[in-house]
């Protein structure tokens, strides 16, 4: 029987009869377009619609309510309905037009009594709990208060009105004495200011007295709301703790599903029929698991289980062994590079090169902030002046450079003999990228025009890398590494970023280009959404969020990564990073799993299946995999991180004065030098210096172009120093590339082609 025919079936044999003070039943409630309609057990009760997955959910878990009391109901056609109560509403569908009458009977009915219920409250009901008591008592004595105190301004009034008459008649008997003419007209003008006096103070009284009763004809008004959001405050109240109790069930059973996965996978079956049948009843309990919010339209598109390694080891190597090249052989620990060896032996070659560890304590200076961006709300990030308070002493280059931390990823890429395992290297080199902006909520410094950053780590780490700010407004740099062990990558960044109020979003806008030089795979990639959060009120907190493809353009192999946003209602772990990596064909043959703050995983598939009900608008995919490898893991911070920016191990060493470097580095940026050393009032002008220089260069240069427009010649505008505009062969766009020159520069020491920015 399917779900449409159950539902109508056992709603008409469960639901009373419309009217009584319960009503309960089986309706279809649209989840999103992907699931479409599911069938959910509804039930009415003291004007609340409240709805589970099954009948058993009622003991534990609700999945949402709306008050009827504030909705509206509305019927579209025969057998649907719509429930809309403030920004929540529910499209549901009976299974017949009779059923739907009778819903609506019931629904309006207990709308109409809650509403009565609600109006009917009154202050002396001895039925409220004791809270609804204790607010009465409290509103009454404030209406007491207003009484006395407008009594003892009635007593106020009278004595003014004694006094002032006395005063008339003390004036008017004066008026009647021979007095000079001045004295006269001075007691004239003291009669009309008494008078004037009594009038203003009976106008006085008057308005209190209209207040007192204006506040008496709607405290009855004010009880029933606030009894109203002292409910919802309690309904609210009961779903969070719901959620926490359903969070750590989830936790549990999520810990356990591994392994019961797993016998499930490796336990035998007496037929092929009973086996397949037993398959599709698995897989649809997985997929009954998975499910917990009816409009989680980003919940994941497939199921990964863990199989048994021995009983599939031999399936996996005969079904990938084409697609990886003929490279049957899993990864060793050691090509998976795992925690122990690749932190160890960074951790030695920088212990071996002595470069700092420390910089000088973050300052703990107060700020306004409200005072300052309440005027800067939907403008453009980089066009706002503001103080070195809200910046780490590091530019955006260098947080560019900064992406190149774990760049040993890429080195045991370029050894890949299969382009399947390099592409689950590359994609965690992509993530890698964020585990240090999970504590860094302060903004770098905006590059001037023209200024360069560069870190040659050839010694140690086998790469160079140059940066170059090639555009003000909108302010894109270029940056380009080539490394001694097998790989070339540029890219050019153009940051987009507005403040919103609460929070601050910045769209990283360009491509990230990837060449091995020995197989010739060119990779191209694109970062996410990050988002800072609480800018005014609360805890600065970071998040990434959107989906990164990346594209062998040699093999066409994908990778689809997504970047969960964190919810305070989502059973994921925060930070949550998913993927899967899929020939040329579509056949995925790598999952990729972890969290962008700490580490990733790779799991090779073993077997697919798609799996889901008839009513399911997209079934999901079933992934059986093998046990899963680590591909990346984050290094710990330095110890006193947090009093340092909470700069990695690498970011430490950024702005290190380095002999030889160009005169346009950031390093000799002098704001920002002063600020890492502490001295951020130095700092703060040192900024609004060079931003008015960096002005007066730009009115120049339009005023020269100007003057050649006028003059009929061609002006040639900035042209950065070490990159130049090319088109891509690859993906067909036009960006900045090195062109070559600034090494050879540096060799010679002819730093004589670059202008004084600072």
């Amino acid at each position: 029987m399917s779900d449409q025919g159950k539902g109508s079936a056992s709603t008409s044999a469960a639901a009373p009869a419309p009217g009584s003070d319960t009503y309960k039943g089986w309706l279809f409630k649209w989840t999103n377009y992907l699931k479409g309609y599911q069938r959910r057990w509804f039930v009415l009760s003291n004007g609340l619609l409240s709805y589970y997955r099954t009948q058993a959910e009622m003991a534990h878990t609700c999945r949402g309510t709306i008050n009827l009391a504030t909705a509206h109901i509305d019927t579209e056609d025969a057998c649907n309905i719509v429930l809309s109560s403030g920004g929540r509403t529910y499209h549901l569908k009976a299974s017949s037009e009779v059923e739907r009458q009778r819903w609506v009977t019931a629904l309006e009915l207990a709308k109409a009594k809650a509403i009565r219920m609600m109006n009917d409250q009154s202050d002396d009901s001895g039925d409220d709990e004791p809270t609804s008591r204790s607010d009465r008592s409290e509103t009454q004595g404030t209406l007491k208060t207003l009484v006395s105190k407008l009594d003892d301004l009635s007593t106020c009034n009278d004595l003014i009105a004694k006094h002032g008459a006395a005063l008339q008649r003390s004036l008017s008997e004066l008026e009647g004495l021979r007095v000079p003419v001045d004295g006269g007209e001075k007691i004239k003008a003291v009669n009309e200011r008494a008078t004037l006096f009594r009038i203003t103070s009976n106008a006085m009284i008057n308005a209190c007295r209209d207040f007192l009763d204006l506040a008496e004809s709607h405290s009855r008004r004010w009880h029933r709301a606030l009894q109203y959001e002292r409910e919802q405050r309690s309904h609210l109240e009961q779903t969070i703790e719901q959620l926490a109790k359903q969070h750590n069930s989830l936790e549990r059973a999520w810990r356990e599903a591994p392994a019961h996965a797993a016998k499930a996978a490796s336990a035998p079956t007496p037929n092929t029929e009973r086996s397949g049948r037993g398959l599709k009843e698995e897989a649809s309990d997985e997929d009954e698991d998975t499910e917990f919010f009816d409009a989680m339209e980003d919940s994941p598109a497939f199921i990964t289980v863990t199989a048994s390694e021995g009983s599939q080891h031999r399936r996996s190597q005969s079904s990938l062994s084409a697609a990886s090249g003929s490279h049957s052989n899993d990864w060793s620990q050691e090509d998976h590079g795992g925690p122990g060896s690749s932190e160890a032996s960074g951790r030695d070659q920088q212990a071996r090169r002595a470069r700092r560890s420390h910089i000088t304590q973050k300052p703990n200076y107060s700020l306004n902030l409200w005072s300052i961006m309440k005027n800067c709300i939907g403008k453009e990030l980089s066009k706002i002046p503001m103080p070195v308070n809200f910046n780490e002493p590091l530019s955006m280059l260098q947080r560019l450079t900064e992406d190149l931390e774990y760049s040993e990823l890429l080195d045991r890429a370029a050894r890949c003999e299969s382009s399947l395992e390099q592409m689950c290297l590359v994609a965690a080199f992509s993530v890698s990228s964020y585990s240090t902006t999970v504590h860094r909520t302060a903004k770098p410094f905006n590059p001037l025009l023209g200024e360069t950053y560069e870190l040659d780590r050839t010694e140690d780490f086998g790469y160079r890398s140059l940066c170059e700010q090639v555009s003000h407004h909108p302010p894109a740099a270029a940056h380009h590494v080539i490394s001694q062990r097998g790989w070339t990558l540029w890219q050019e960044i153009t940051i987009a970023s507005k403040f919103r109020g609460k929070y601050l979003s910045i769209m990283p806008l360009g491509a990230i280009h990837l060449h091995f030089h020995s197989s010739g795979n060119h990779y191209v990639w694109r970062k996410v959404t990050s988002t800072v959060h609480n800018i005014i009120v609360g805890k600065l907190w970071i998040d990434q969020s959107g989906d990164i493809e990346i594209v062998n353009h040699k093999t066409k192999e994908v990778c689809q990564l997504k970047f969960s946003p964190y919810s305070y209602f989502s059973r994921d772990v925060p930070r949550k990073v998913t993927g899967v990596v899929a020939q040329s064909d579509g056949q995925a043959h790598y999952i990729l799993s972890g969290t962008w703050d700490e580490k990733i995983e790779s799991a090779k598939i073993v077997q697919s299946s798609r799996r889901g009900s008839s009513t399911e608008a997209k079934q999901k995919t079933v992934y059986q995999t093998l046990s899963p490898k680590l591909l990346w893991k984050k290094y710990p911070l330095p110890e006193d991180a947090e009093r340092m920016y909470f700069f990695s191990a690498l970011a430490l060493t950024l702005n290190e004065m380095e002999e030889g470097v160009s005169s346009t580095d950031s390093r000799l940026r002098p704001d920002q030098r002063l600020m890492e050393e502490g001295r951020w009032d130095e700092a703060n002008s040192e900024k609004q210096r060079l931003e008015e220089k960096q002005r007066a260069v730009r009115r120049r240069r339009e005023a020269e172009a100007t003057d050649a427009y006028d003059e009929g010649k061609e002006f040639e505008g900035y042209q950065p120093l070490w990159f130049h505009q090319r088109r891509d062969s690859v993906t067909g766009e036009t960006n900045f590339v090195y062109k070559g020159g600034y090494w050879e520069a540096k060799e010679r020491q002819d730093w004589s082609m670059c202008t004084e920015i600072f």
